[in-house]
C-alpha cells in the first residue's frame, strides 16, 4: 500500500514509518523541515519506497491531494503549542477534514491519533469511553476524535483513532517521561506527588507503531484503538528508575508544591490509566517492546545529551 504519513519526522511517526517500510508498504512522508526530507529520503534510498513531501498540516490543499493519491493515512502530526490549544485543536481538526475530503467515499483507511490522556483520571480507561466532559483541554482535544469518528458514517471512510499513552517511550524524546528528566536534572532531585500511587498508562514506541501498521491493514471503521502496553505504572515507579539513573534523590512533594516544582506540568500530579484489551483481541496485537522503567536509562541519556523537548 501507498501510506501517506503526517508526522513522519517526529518520535512515534518515524517508528511508524519504519514499521511500514518492514511491512512492504512505500511511504509518503509528510515533513516541514528540510532535516525531515534528508531524513526520509535516507530511507531505503534508491528503492522509491519512501517520498518525502515538504508542507506542513496547514496546506489543505496539499493534504486533500496526498491523500487522494494514497491508499491509506496515518495522521500523527500535530501542533504542540500548549501556550496556542485551542488554535492547535482547529488546526488539527481542519487537517482531518481535509485528508478525509481526499479519501471520501473509497472505505480507505484514515487513522487519527489523540491520547489516553484525554480520559477520565483516575479510573482505568477503556476504548469505549470518551474524553473527559469536564476537562477544557479534553473537550477540545476530543473533537477530533468526534469528527474522525463521524467520517466512518457520513463520508464512506474507513476512519480511526487512536490514542497513545502520555508515557510513549524509546530512544527519543519519549513523550513525559523526558519532561520528568529535564525536571530533575534542573531541579536536583527527582520528585513525586504525595505517596506516589498516581500512575500513566505506558507503550514503548515500536509497539505503537505496530498497532498503527495493524489498524491501518485491517482496523474496523469507527473504532478506538489503545497503544496500551502497561496499563498503569505509578509516578513512584518512574520517580525511582530516574533518580538511579541519575544518581539524585528521590524525593515527595506536596500537591501545593507541584507548581514550583514542575512549573506548567501539573499532569505529574494526575492518574491517567487506560486499558487495552479490546484493541489486543479486535487487532491481534501482542505489545513486546521494554517496559517504560525497563527504557529509564535509554530516556536518561537522550535527555542528557539533547534536552528536555520542554
Amino acid at each position: 500500500m501507498r501510506v501517506f504519513v503526517t508526522g513522519s519526522t517526529g518520535f512515534v511517526g518515524t517508528a511508524v514509518v519504519n514499521e511500514l517500510l518492514s511491512a512492504g508498504h512505500t511511504v509518503v512522508g509528510l515533513t516541514r523541515s528540510d532535516q525531515g526530507v534528508a531524513q526520509l529520503e535516507g530511507l531505503h534510498k534508491g528503492t522509491g519506497a519512501v517520498e518525502a513531501l515538504r508542507g506542513t498540516i496547514e496546506d489543505l490543499d496539499l493534504l486533500q491531494r496526498t491523500a487522494a493519491a494514497s491508499d491509506a493515512v496515518l495522521h500523527l502530526a500535530f501542533h504542540h503549542d500548549f501556550s496556542k490549544f485551542a488554535e492547535a485543536c482547529a488546526m488539527d481538526r481542519a487537517a482531518i477534514a481535509a485528508l478525509a475530503a481526499g479519501l471520501e467515499g473509497t472505505g480507505k483507511p484514515l487513522v487519527v491519533t489523540t491520547g489516553c490522556g484525554l480520559l477520565t483520571a483516575g479510573i482505568m480507561g477503556t476504548e469505549d469511553d470518551g474524553p473527559d466532559a469536564a476537562h477544557p483541554w479534553s473537550v477540545l482535544r476530543g473533537q477530533s476524535e468526534t469528527l474522525t469518528l463521524g467520517l466512518a458514517a457520513d463520508k464512506g471512510v474507513r476512519a480511526m483513532v487512536i490514542r497513545l499513552a502520555p508515557t510513549t517511550h524509546g530512544p527519543g524524546t519519549s513523550g513525559f517521561m523526558s519532561i520528568l528528566v529535564g525536571t530533575a536534572l534542573r531541579k536536583g532531585t527527582a520528585a513525586y506527588v504525595g505517596d506516589g500511587r498516581n500512575a500513566w498508562c505506558a507503550c514503548h514506541r515500536d509497539d505503537a507503531a505496530r498497532l498503527y501498521r495493524l489498524a491501518m491493514e485491517k482496523g474496523r471503521a469507527g473504532a478506538v484503538y489503545h497503544a496500551v502496553a502497561e496499563e498503569a505504572v505509578a509516578l513512584k515507579d518512574l520517580t525511582d528508575a530516574i533518580g538511579g539513573q541519575l544518581g539524585l534523590p528521590v524525593v515527595s512533594i506536596s500537591p501545593d508544591e507541584v507548581p514550583a516544582h514542575f512549573g506548567w506540568f501539573a499532569l505529574a500530579g494526575t492518574d491517567h490509566r487506560a486499558s487495552s484489551v479490546k484493541t489486543r483481541q479486535e487487532l491481534g496485537w501482542n505489545p513486546a517492546g521494554p517496559t517504560v522503567v525497563e527504557d529509564a536509562g535509554v530516556i536518561v541519556d537522550y535527555v542528557k545529551t539533547h534536552g528536555s523537548p520542554v
